[in-house]
């Protein structure tokens, strides 16, 4: 079963709702891989990074954007999911 969570756009305070593919902790960093269509397997996935600090009550999490780090946590989330192809 894939759990379903809401996220709040900071800028916006739009909420929208994301399910959850997989996680994974590197680095003493956790990130998600997330879609918005559980049942479509073209569907676009997104890595979503913790940044909070460890003194806040609720997690903040922010699209990996960087190019290296995207690739990296890519290939460990596939290698997870070995059903799943990750493109970028």
């Amino acid at each position: 079963m894939v759990e379903k969570i809401k996220f709040v756009i900071h800028d916006t305070n739009e909420e929208v709702e994301f399910f959850v593919v997989e996680q994974t902790r590197v680095n003493n960093t956790d990130y998600l891989l997330v879609t918005e269509d559980e049942s479509d397997e073209e569907s676009v996935a997104y890595i979503l990074k913790d940044t909070s600090s460890p003194e806040e009550t609720e997690a903040v999490y922010e699209i990996v954007e960087d190019d290296n780090e995207l690739e990296a946590v890519s290939k460990i989330f596939a290698e997870i999911l070995d059903d799943v192809n990750i493109e970028q």
